[in-house]
């Protein structure tokens, strides 16, 4: 079995400030990146939900990283049906945008020209990273309000058209597609399209919560993403910081349950990807170390 661990983000503002990662003088873009690949060989970039990519950058993660590290990247906001800033559209396209007096625009609002050129620079941002073979998967985290019904499916589908030849990952947050009456056709859209199912652990028992679907729907690779189990904080009003919500400490037990599941999946997979998205301080680091260690021979070892 090939099981890679990693945690979503390397910058999160909380765990730089917490100092308990990070080693005194790792100050710098360049030398943070390279002590985490030092430590684990797959990350998840969390940039690209809230701006554009840059191929620039992608060609400096590429350089500061080994040969066989894997970035899995997020989607652009917009592409995910969430509600997008116009200064977080690229300066040169913003003029572009209609003028409809609204502050946030959705996909459905943007002219299909200009929906195509973002594609367009997008998949260009992200091809240094696909041309050096360290590209994972192109990470779709959809809005809450995308639900199980025929519009908001065809837009799905219409994300991936956009995303042939790249491996593309769903995760959805309306628990309407995995409902007893909806998850049988889900699952079977995604396998019919090579899709791969993001399997989640997370509070539930509300509507942006999907149950965790222990299913592989592309047999190449299997996709578990761990988002920690706050429920006090999943959906709280007035959060300081995204982290906060996240906040979630697992427990040995916790994380040997979560082994026996994340072993019996990546039987039925080429590759297995594990992100820790508990990204409050330095939880996610050490819970994925607690977790590599419990896979043995199965991790794949940072080089």
């Amino acid at each position: 079995m090939n099981i890679r661990v990693g945690t979503a983000s390397w910058t999160d503002p909380t765990l730089i400030k917490s100092k308990r990662f990070y080693p005194p003088g790792c100050n710098s873009a360049e030398a943070r990146l390279r002590f985490y690949a030092g430590r684990f060989p797959i990350v998840e970039v969390d940039s690209s939900y809230y701006a554009m990519p840059s191929g620039a950058n992608s060609l400096l993660w590429v350089d500061r990283t080994p040969d066989d590290f894997v970035f899995n990247i997020k989607a652009y906001r917009l592409f995910t049906g969430h509600q997008t800033g116009r200064d977080m559209f690229p300066k040169d396209i913003q003029p572009a945008l209609p003028q409809n007096g609204k502050k946030n625009l959705y996909y459905k609002d943007v002219p299909a020209d200009v929906c195509q050129e973002l594609w367009r620079r997008y998949l260009e941002a992200i091809d240094p990273l696909r041309a050096a073979g360290k590209l994972g998967v192109v990470h779709f985290q959809f809005a809450p309000w995308v639900t199980s019904a025929p519009k908001d499916a065809e837009h799905v589908a219409h994300c991936a058209d956009a995303m042939s030849g790249y491996t593309m990952a769903v995760e959805f947050r309306n628990k309407s597609w995995f409902d007893e009456k909806h998850v049988a056709s889900t699952l079977a859209f995604e396998r019919e399209r090579g899709l791969v199912n993001v399997i989640v652990d997370e509070p539930q028992g509300t509507g942006n919560s999907i149950p965790s679907v222990w299913e592989v729907t592309n047999e190449r690779l299997a996709l578990v993403r761990l988002h920690g189990r706050n429920h006090e904080m999943w959906n709280v009003k007035g959060a300081t910081a995204a982290s906060d919500r996240f906040n979630y400490d697992y427990s040995e037990q916790e994380l040997e349950e979560l082994a026996d599941q994340i072993n019996a999946i990546a039987a039925l997979a080429g590759q297995t990807h594990v992100i820790f998205n508990n990204n409050y301080e330095d939880q996610g680091q050490r819970n994925a170390q607690t977790l590599m260690s419990l896979f043995g021979d199965s991790a794949v070892i940072a080089t």
